[in-house]
C-alpha cells in the first residue's frame, strides 16, 4: 500500500495590511486568510509565550502590530512586533493551523482572558468586586 506524504501548505503571497493590522497568507489553491496581528502575538510560538510547558497567558495586546517580517529558512517566518516582542518562528504548518482553525484559537483566547479576570486592551484595568 502507498501512501501519499503529506506536505506543508507554503503560502504563495504574505502581505501585511497595516491599517487593518492583519497578516494576509495566500495559498496556490487560491485561499487567501487573515490574521490579526493581535492573534499572532498572544499565540506566539516563543518560550516567552509558550512559558517552557506553563503557558503564560498574553495580556493588553489589543493594539500590537507587525513591524517586521523575515523568512526563516524555508521552513517559517518571524515576526517583530511593536511590543519588541519577536523570539516566535512560526513554521508553515502552525500558521496553516491558525489560518484553517483561526475562530477556535480566538474563542479559546477569549475564555482564557476572561476566565483570568484580564484585559485585551493595554489601557484597561480588570478589577473584580468581592
Amino acid at each position: 500500500m502507498t501512501t501519499t506524504p503529506m506536505t506543508t501548505p507554503i503560502p504563495s503571497a504574505i502581505n501585511l495590511h497595516k491599517r487593518s493590522k492583519e497578516l494576509e497568507l495566500t495559498y496556490s489553491d487560491g485561499q487567501s486568510f487573515k490574521l490579526p496581528c493581535e492573534l499572532l502575538r498572544v499565540l506566539s510560538p516563543s518560550a516567552e509565550v509558550l512559558g517552557h510547558g506553563n503557558p503564560v497567558l498574553q495580556t493588553g495586546k489589543k493594539h500590537v502590530v507587525i513591524t517586521g517580517i523575515e523568512a526563516v529558512g524555508n521552513y517559517a517566518l518571524k515576526l517583530t512586533f511593536d511590543d519588541g516582542h519577536n523570539s516566535g518562528l512560526f513554521s508553515w504548518d502552525y500558521l496553516h493551523d491558525l489560518c484553517v482553525n483561526q475562530e477556535n484559537h480566538w474563542e479559546d483566547y477569549l475564555r482564557q482572558i476572561h476566565a483570568a479576570g484580564a484585559s485585551r486592551d493595554p489601557e484597561a484595568s480588570v478589577v473584580k468586586l468581592m
